[in-house]
C-alpha cells in the first residue's frame, strides 16, 4: 500500500524519487474528514501535497519528524477583519501561531470595493497567509449611496449590482452583509437578495451578520433574522453562512435551542446553511453599536448636528435606556468595556461604568449613556460586550454545521485591549472544549476548522490532507495546544502548534515563526452561471 501511494503521488507530481521538498514523518494524520486519525507521513513537493501514506526512504530536502503528533490541514478562518491591517501587518503572527492558514476576510458587509487592487496588494506585499475575501453590502451601498436612511432606488440598485458582479469577477468568494450596521441596516430584504443573485451566478456564497443576533431583546426578532438570511439563501438560490452566530442577550439566553432548530429546519428544505462561532461568551464591535440606527445616519457631521439637538438627544438616550436596560436586563454599562480608542488611549480596558465613575458623573442610567455619546462624539471606539452564557455556545458548537471562525483582525502588538479571539480561536476550541470539556472531539474540531469551511466557500484545494491539495499544515500535540490570549492580556500567542506550513513553506518552524511570507491571494474559482 504504501509503495503504492508513493508511486502515485510521484506521478501526479510529476517528480522522481529524491525530489520532494519535504516530508513529514511519523505523523497521526486528522485529514480535515471528521474520521478517525491515522498514522502516516506525508510528501511535499511544488507546494502541494505529493504523497501521503508509508514512505518507505524518500528522498527529500528536509525531514521533520512529527513524532506521533497530530498532522491537519491548516486551520481556515472564514470570519476575519483584515482589510486594514494585513498589508501593515503581512506576517500576522497572531492567526499562524494559532493554525490558521488561509483567512476569508470582507465580512459583515465590510470589504475592499476594488477587490482586483486589493488582491494584487496582497500578492505585492507577500503575506504569511492566504487572504480570500467576500464583497461587502455596506461597502458596495456607501459608495453608491453614502450613509443615506432610505431605501435604493432602482438607478441605484443598478449600480450597486454592477459593484457586486466586479468583485465576484475579480474573485470574492461571496456576497457579505451586516445589517445592524449603517448602512446596510437601511436595506429591505429585497435589495439584499437582488444583490446575492448577483453573487449567486458566479457560484459565491451568502454570509450574513444578520439583523438581529437577540440585540433587540426579544426572541421573535432574532427568529426573523434568521427567517430573513434563510429567504435569501432560498430565492437567490446559493449557500448562507450566518456569521458568529449567538445569543447576545442574557434575557435570551437558552435560545439557540430555537435558532439552531431554525436552521436545521432550512436546511432539510433544501437550502444550504451553515453558521460559524467562535469560543467566548463576549463580542466585539464599535460603541456606535450602543446607538439607535436611525441616529447614525448621514455621517458623523449629520450625527453631531442630530445629538446638539436636545429632543433628538432626549429620545436617543431614551431608546438607549429602554433596549439596554429593560429589554436586556442590564443593570449598567459594566458589561462594555473599551477595547480600543485611538483618540484616547486611557479609555481602553475600562467599562462604561468605570469612565464614568472617573469623570466623576453619578451612577445612573442617563450619565452612563451620556459618556457613550461622548466617546462616540469624540471619534468612537472598539468595544467588548460581555453578554452570551455558556449553554449556548455549548449548544452552537456542537451543531454539526457550525464552522469555527474569528471575526478577529490582525492586532498591533501591544496596542489597546482587544478581544483574545483574534489570537487565540483555535487553541481554545481544542484546549478548552476538546481536550478539557470533551464538548467536541479531536477529529470534529479539526472538521469544523478545515473542511467545513472549505466546502463552503468553494476552496477546493484546501481544508483535506490530500495528495493534490495545496501543503496548507499544521503539527501539534492535542496535550500541549493552549491559548494564552485573556481579555485582561490579549496580545499573547496560542502555543503548543509547532509546525504550520502555508503552501508548502514553515511560517511556524519548531515552535518559533520563520522569516517566510508564502501567502496568496485565493480568488474564486468556477465560471459564470448562466
Amino acid at each position: 500500500m504504501g509503495r503504492t501511494l508513493i508511486l502515485a503521488g510521484l506521478l501526479g507530481a510529476g517528480l522522481a524519487l529524491g525530489q520532494y521538498d519535504l516530508v513529514i514523518r511519523n505523523a497521526r494524520v486528522a485529514d480535515g474528514t471528521g474520521n478517525p486519525w491515522y498514522r502516516a507521513d506525508i510528501a511535499i513537493a511544488g507546494g502541494k501535497i505529493a504523497a501521503i501514506g508509508r514512505l518507505e526512504r524518500p528522498g527529500a530536502a528536509r525531514v521533520i519528524d512529527a513524532a506521533d503528533r497530530i498532522a491537519a490541514p491548516g486551520f481556515i478562518d472564514v470570519h476575519t477583519h483584515i482589510e486594514g491591517s494585513v498589508l501593515e501587518r503581512p506576517e500576522a503572527r497572531n492567526f499562524v501561531a494559532d493554525g490558521v492558514t488561509t483567512v476569508v476576510t470582507g465580512n459583515c458587509g465590510g470589504s475592499r470595493v476594488d477587490l482586483a487592487r486589493f488582491f494584487a496588494q496582497i500578492e505585492e506585499k507577500r503575506t504569511a497567509l492566504n487572504v480570500a475575501s467576500l464583497i461587502g453590502h455596506n461597502a458596495v451601498r456607501a459608495e453608491v449611496m453614502g450613509r443615506a436612511n432610505r431605501l435604493a432606488t432602482a438607478a441605484e440598485l443598478e449600480k450597486m449590482r454592477a459593484l457586486v458582479d466586479q468583485g465576484m469577477r475579480d474573485g470574492a468568494v461571496g456576497f457579505s452583509t451586516g445589517l445592524i450596521y449603517v448602512p446596510g441596516t437601511y436595506s429591505n430584504s429585497e435589495e439584499v437578495i437582488e444583490l446575492a443573485k448577483v453573487a449567486a451566478r458566479h457560484g459565491g456564497v451568502y454570509a450574513s451578520h444578520m439583523r438581529d443576533e437577540g440585540d433587540a431583546g426579544t426572541a421573535e426578532k432574532a427568529l426573523e433574522a434568521i427567517a430573513e438570511a434563510i429567504r435569501v439563501g432560498r430565492e437567490a438560490r446559493l449557500p448562507v453562512e450566518l456569521s458568529h452566530f449567538k445569543i447576545a442577550a442574557p434575557r435570551l439566553w437558552g435560545l439557540s435551542e430555537k435558532t439552531l432548530a431554525a436552521v436545521e429546519a432550512a436546511r432539510r428544505e433544501g437550502v444550504d446553511v451553515v453558521v460559524d462561532q467562535y469560543p467566548y461568551l463576549a463580542s466585539s464591535t464599535g460603541i456606535a453599536m450602543l446607538l439607535p440606527t436611525w441616529a447614525l445616519a448621514d455621517g458623523a457631521d449629520a450625527v453631531k448636528q442630530r445629538l446638539a439637538d436636545p429632543g433628538t438627544r432626549a429620545r436617543v438616550l431614551r431608546e438607549m435606556e429602554q433596549r439596554w436596560r429593560e429589554m436586556h436586563g442590564h443593570q449598567n454599562l459594566d458589561w462594555a468595556r473599551v477595547a480600543q480608542c485611538a483618540w484616547d488611549r486611557a479609555l481602553e480596558g475600562k467599562s462604561i461604568t468605570q469612565i464614568n465613575a472617573e469623570k466623576g458623573r453619578p451612577e445612573n442610567w442617563t450619565a452612563e449613556l451620556e459618556t457613550v455619546l461622548e466617546i462616540q462624539l469624540g471619534g468612537g471606539a472598539q468595544m467588548i460586550y460581555s453578554e452570551m452564557g455558556d449553554g449556548d455556545v455549548e449548544r452552537i458548537m456542537r451543531y454539526p454545521h457550525t464552522a469555527v471562525a474569528s471575526d478577529g483582525g490582525i492586532p498591533e502588538p501591544g496596542r489597546g485591549v482587544p478581544h483574545p479571539r483574534s489570537y487565540g480561536t483555535n487553541a481554545r476550541v481544542l484546549a478548552r472544549y476538546v481536550r478539557e470539556k470533551g464538548v467536541l472531539t479531536l477529529e470534529d474540531a479539526i472538521r469544523r476548522m478545515t473542511a467545513l469551511p472549505a466546502r463552503t466557500f468553494g476552496l477546493r484545494d484546501r481544508g483535506l490532507l490530500r495528495e493534490g491539495f495545496w501543503a496548507d499544515l499544521v503539527i501539534f500535540d492535542p496535550a500541549r495546544v493552549a491559548d494564552q490570549a485573556t481579555f485582561d492580556k490579549p496580545h499573547q500567542y496560542s502555543t503548543g502548534f509547532d509546525y504550520v506550513l502555508v503552501n508548502g513553506v514553515p511560517v511556524i518552524d519548531d515552535g518559533r515563526p520563520a522569516d517566510a511570507r508564502p501567502g496568496r491571494a485565493v480568488r474564486r474559482s468556477g465560471g459564470l452561471r448562466q
